[in-house]
């Protein structure tokens, strides 16, 4: 088989890839649109269809004086141990030398949802990811920012 790229075509940025036994699936930003975060899924890293948009309810996601190019930030989705993790980052100013930039994690036991309310994480730069630890332990991987 052969696979052409881009996979995603259209708009598509920060795919974060997951596989879970035969299914993957594609988690990618979507800025000042909401709802927040679109999932593609495949079974042959070819075909890809949109399946669900997670954050739909303002808990989950207020973008409320959000700028052009803020709000869903590189969303880092992840699974373990019959749990789906979907960490994102919610831009609220990318001016200056400050980033105020929410950090947020949802759940959910099935990836069409019902997602959970948002756990807040911190304010500490952008892009976190969650790494899933042999001994069960999670670890946030996240950037400090340092302003020049």
């Amino acid at each position: 088989m052969s696979i052409t790229n881009p996979i995603l075509t259209g708009f598509n940025p920060d795919p974060s890839i997951l596989r879970v036994e035969d299914d993957y699936y594609i988690a990618t930003s979507t800025f000042e649109w909401f709802p927040g975060v679109q999932i593609h899924h495949s079974r042959d890293l070819k075909n890809w269809n949109l399946i669900t948009q997670p954050l739909t309810r303002k808990s989950q996601l207020d973008m409320k004086g959000n700028p052009d190019s803020g709000g869903v930030w590189a969303p880092c989705l992840s699974y373990d141990n019959g749990i789906f993790y979907l960490i994102y980052t919610n831009v609220k100013s990318h001016f200056g030398g400050f980033k105020d930039t929410h950090n947020y994690l949802v759940t959910a036991e099935d990836i069409m949802g019902p997602w959970s309310d948002p756990i807040y994480l911190n304010s500490s730069g952008f892009d976190p990811s969650l790494f899933h630890d042999e001994d069960g332990r999670k670890w946030l991987v996240n950037m400090v920012w340092e302003p020049p």
